[in-house]
């Protein structure tokens, strides 16, 4: 297992999409997998890493969250997700690794429960259905894959504001 860089925004690889996993068995899709875990554990204050988002050469449709359970002991590997349902409204501040995650958090609207259809890292298809907190997380995680950054659902003025202060950080870098 490795340690993977996580992509800063404004790389033009935060859009490319997540190739779609055809054998949940193959040595580089689990490898990916245990380095994503990796990554996400040693990462401070990360809930959750998209494929995507990472410093993979070929990122595949791939995401891993944290554990919100009761007691924590199982974190998620969620492969060619999809939202199968969805409910309710939520608009709440997001933030994200790969968009200055100690400066940038803008207010995102998204589904407030959901269920979503995925492979596990077996090869197994699972159901998970998320509410509040970790349905925002998974629809932000399947947005990465889809080459999507939250900030790309702001209004155009709220995103011009955002893109203002990272300039000023990548400035002050």
């Amino acid at each position: 297992m490795a340690m993977v860089a996580i992509l800063n925004y404004p790389n033009p690889r935060l859009h490319k999409k997540g190739e779609i996993v055809t054998d949940v068995s193959a040595p580089d899709v689990q490898a990916m997998i245990d380095d994503m875990f990796y990554t996400l554990e040693h990462t401070n204050n990360c809930a959750g890493l998209a494929a995507t988002q990472m410093d993979f050469a070929n990122p595949k449709a791939i995401t891993v969250l944290n554990d919100y359970s009761e007691d924590g002991s199982q974190p998620r590997c969620l492969i060619n997700p999809v939202i199968i349902e969805q409910e309710g409204e939520q608009f709440e501040d997001e933030g994200c690794m790969s968009v200055y995650p100690r400066h940038i958090y803008e207010p995102v609207k998204r589904a407030a429960r959901i269920k979503v259809r995925a492979l596990d890292r077996h090869g197994n298809t699972i159901e998970y259905s998320a509410e509040g907190y970790v349905a925002k997380l998974i629809q932000h995680e399947i947005d990465h894959l889809n080459g999507m950054v939250y900030i790309q659902r702001l209004s155009s003025l709220k995103r011009g504001r955002v893109d203002e202060k990272i300039r000023k950080i990548i400035k002050k870098s």
